[in-house]
């Protein structure tokens, strides 16, 4: 994707209307259905009580669709919501002025992708779609609320953002001193157990709704490099890759090569 295409893209999401969206009002059966991967994904850390759910159901307000490609929230926006992925793939990304793209982190259901824009304000990243993405908008008054009136749920919230810095932490140590068939293990490894956490996978197996041009964007190469990057882990035994379904075939073997530690996704159940 050159730079032009990504500005008429940001363009279009830097115009979204911070309320009063034409995508109808979330439905009375928001809480037990779309909300299940948000309360899977902050309830590994901590358990959720009946009242803290309520509150989240409470701060989300509208709901909208994304196509690939398209961004969900634009680099340089101020957004007055934070976006929550119920469905779908999607990317953080920074473009260079030469027009190359690198992808820092990969969201998953359950995932606030921006809930850091509540303090910081203004977005310095886009967050793009990858594959049709649907997404739920939490206003930022009532997530001040929350903040103000639900101190345990706050620190849930925070960790969210705290292990999404421990996400890039690893990733910016993948880029530098991982080969890249160890780097390509680790994503695996890390999107399995982030996808299984949230009830995404089936047995061994999870959906990777991504092109190989994406995929080289996400490890920093070329597509022919990348071919043969998933080519080796293919040779090995560990993992196949037909389409956009992944299986792994022999998870310790993948780890072993990955060096894969969950330790940063903070997956330990524990008072918080």
């Amino acid at each position: 994707m050159n730079k032009s295409t990504l500005t008429n893209v940001n363009a279009e999401s830097a115009s979204l209307p911070t309320e009063g969206f034409a995508f109808g009002a979330l439905s009375p059966s928001l809480e037990s259905n779309v909300l299940r991967s948000l309360y899977l994904n902050l309830g590994q850390h901590d358990a959720l009580s009946d009242a803290e759910k309520a509150l989240l159901a409470g701060a989300m307000t509208f709901e909208r669709s994304f196509a690939i490609g398209q961004d969900i929230v634009a680099s340089g926006s101020r957004p007055t919501y934070s976006t929550l992925i119920v469905d779908g793939l999607a990317a953080r990304y920074k473009v260079l002025e030469n027009g190359g793209r690198q992808f820092t982190s990969l969201q998953v259901p359950g995932d606030f992708v921006d809930l850091h824009a509540f303090l910081l304000k203004t977005m310095d990243h886009g967050i793009v779609a990858l594959s049709p993405c649907h997404v739920i908008f939490a206003d930022h008054s009532r997530l001040r609320s929350i903040t103000e009136e639900a101190p345990h749920l706050t620190r849930l919230l925070w960790l969210d953002t705290l292990v999404d810095g421990a996400i890039h932490r690893e990733w910016i140590v993948a880029m530098g001193r991982r080969s890249k068939t160890s780097h390509l293990a680790h994503l695996l490894c890390e999107l399995f157990v982030r996808l299984q956490v949230v009830q995404r996978t089936n047995d061994m197996t999870f959906h990777l709704p991504l092109s190989q041009a994406e995929m080289a964007d996400v490890l920093g190469l070329s597509v022919v490099h990348m071919n043969r990057v998933i080519g080796a882990l293919r040779k090995v035994g560990v993992v196949t890759w037909t389409s956009h379904t992944v299986t792994i075939l022999d998870w310790q073997r993948l780890q072993e090569i990955a060096e894969f530690d969950p330790t940063y996704l903070s997956m330990t159940r524990e008072p918080r």
